[in-house]
């Protein structure tokens, strides 16, 4: 058996066209949806994941403002710079590009975003919500894994999903979504016992530790849902996710591509938050 792909490219096509539709309707009403991308410093891999991110911005009918500032800007200015964007009225998502310098406290950044421009949902307000079940933005990655999940019709229901890793990016926030779907969730990190034994039993694998090859097929049940986010680079320098992708690929029954899976939707789901803050925006929700 060999899995069918889920292919994130595709996807993120068929849901920028939406976002666009309805980017569309709104500024009909008189509202452009904005998103302000902040970027502190000259980390390279930072600078192409902006310039990705007001590219989608711009192809989809949203205004994009890119504020680039030295490294040397301080913790207080750039706060200062959240505040006023807060406070626009033109800017509906506001994204400052993580990791920042080393004498800028990101939590504290972070936190200083409102929860309803909080389109990265990294806001403590937001995981709040997440884990509550209440209206908020969901972190783009396991958002974007949600959707996957969806367009091949997966039901979630007492099924028993693993996640590996714990993070506050992908991890954790991955947990609660499948929860939240009424799976049976087990998350596995570094200190996991026997990885093996929990992904074995698992309906659905959601691998997110930036480790090539921690899944492998020996590890996958046969017919099982694999969900890549991993982003790492294998010794020839090619792209590649934490899933051993030509064995797994035989074993499963479904699995996402590195590239072209996972990446793709992560920006997709930050247009959408982007969206629909601007539209909450517009209807005083």
């Amino acid at each position: 058996m060999t899995a069918q792909l889920i292919d994130g490219n595709a996807l993120s096509r068929q849901l920028r066209t939406d976002v666009a539709q309805r980017a569309a309707a709104l500024k009909a009403r008189g509202v452009t949806p904005g998103l302000a991308v902040v970027l502190v410093g000259d980390n390279a891999a930072s600078q192409v994941y902006v310039r990705n991110k007001v590219k989608a911005c711009e192809d989809s009918g949203l205004h994009s403002v890119l504020e680039k500032y030295d490294a040397g800007m301080t913790e207080a200015e750039l706060l200062a710079r959240v505040e006023a964007l807060n406070n626009d009225p033109a800017i509906h998502g506001i994204l400052v590009q993580l990791p920042l310098p080393a004498h800028i406290d990101a939590q504290k950044v972070i936190e200083a975003i409102s929860p309803a421009k909080d389109v990265d949902g990294f806001h403590i307000a937001s995981a709040g919500a997440l884990m509550t079940g209440s209206a908020g933005f969901w972190p783009c990655t396991p958002y974007g894994c949600m959707k996957m999940l969806e367009s091949i019709g997966y039901d979630l229901r007492g099924k028993h999903a693993v996640v590996i890793g714990r993070s506050n990016i992908v991890g954790k926030p991955m947990a609660l979504m499948l929860l939240g779907q009424d799976a049976t969730v087990t998350v596995c990190h570094s200190r996991t016992a026997d990885l093996k034994a929990q992904t074995l039993q698992a309906d659905v694998i959601v691998a997110a530790v930036g480790r090539q090859n921690v899944l492998t097929a020996d590890m996958v049940k046969p017919g099982a849902v694999v969900i890549d986010v991993g982003m790492n680079r294998n010794a020839e320098g090619k792209l590649c996710g934490d899933v051993d992708f030509a064995g797994v690929k035989e074993v499963a029954g479904w699995i996402t591509p590195v590239p072209g899976g996972v990446g793709p939707m992560t920006i997709t789901m930050l247009l959408v938050n982007t969206l629909e803050a601007a539209e909450r925006a517009a209807t005083g929700a």
